[in-house]
């Protein structure tokens, strides 16, 4: 199994302090229930670690007719738009919403050239949350692709993300389905999409990053 950069740090000080707990209770408490307790806790909190930050295996789609899915996770929001940032046009706005228990890196889901980076500092409201699309702390990063069409997708951290990582910036040419970001401990993932693109997804559809097809052009 292979682990993200973004999580070396982490699982370092994680294993730790996991494994310095119960040694401190051994110490001086013994082998008793309470001990057994907090060694089970912590292995449990350092295998949820590793499944976090956990690189799979994919088989991307490469598809210059298809829109792949930017992230694992659930689709929460299939809905029309008014895009303020940078289209200012309506769009359909399709979100996935990553729980913990899912891969947290983000791709592209096209194939084209980045026009458009910005970082937003902002609130931490669940990702869930209608307004955490414009008030969060999130990045906005728009890819067009070679048709001319362009494509708007934002980063959104929650409640209990506070770090948001991009590989990304203007004028670079990005491949359809690579990594360009990271987003630790739940968070949520925007898409703004033409209207006359036909979505293939539906709401509470569990979603595979590079895998899933979002919808055709």
């Amino acid at each position: 199994m292979r682990l993200h950069k973004e999580g070396i740090q982490t699982l370092l000080i994680g294993a730790v302090v996991l494994a310095g707990l119960p040694l401190t209770i051994h110490h001086y408490a013994g082998e008793g229930p309470l001990f057994f307790t907090i060694s089970g806790f912590c292995i449990l909190i350092f295998l949820l670690l590793l499944n976090f930050f956990r690189i799979p295996g994919k088989n991307l789609v490469i598809d210059d007719s298809k829109i792949v899915a930017p992230c694992d996770g659930k689709v929460v929001v299939i809905e029309e738009v008014f895009e303020p940032e940078l289209l200012k046009e309506n769009r359909r706005q399709i979100s996935i919403f990553m729980s913990p228990l899912n891969v947290h890196n983000n791709v592209n889901s096209i194939a084209g050239l980045v026009t458009y980076f910005r970082y937003h500092s902002g609130k931490y409201l669940v990702a869930w949350h209608p307004k955490s699309s414009t008030e969060n702390e999130r990045t906005s990063y728009s890819i067009r692709h070679k048709s001319g069409r362009e494509i708007l997708q934002r980063q959104i951290a929650g409640a209990l993300a506070r770090r948001i990582c991009w590989y990304v910036k203007p004028g670079d040419e990005v491949a359809q389905g690579a990594e360009y970001g990271f987003i630790k401990f739940g968070s949520r993932v925007d898409l703004f999409i033409p209207l006359e693109a036909k979505v293939l997804v539906e709401l509470n559809q569990n979603t595979v990053g590079g895998e899933t097809v979002i919808a055709s052009w």
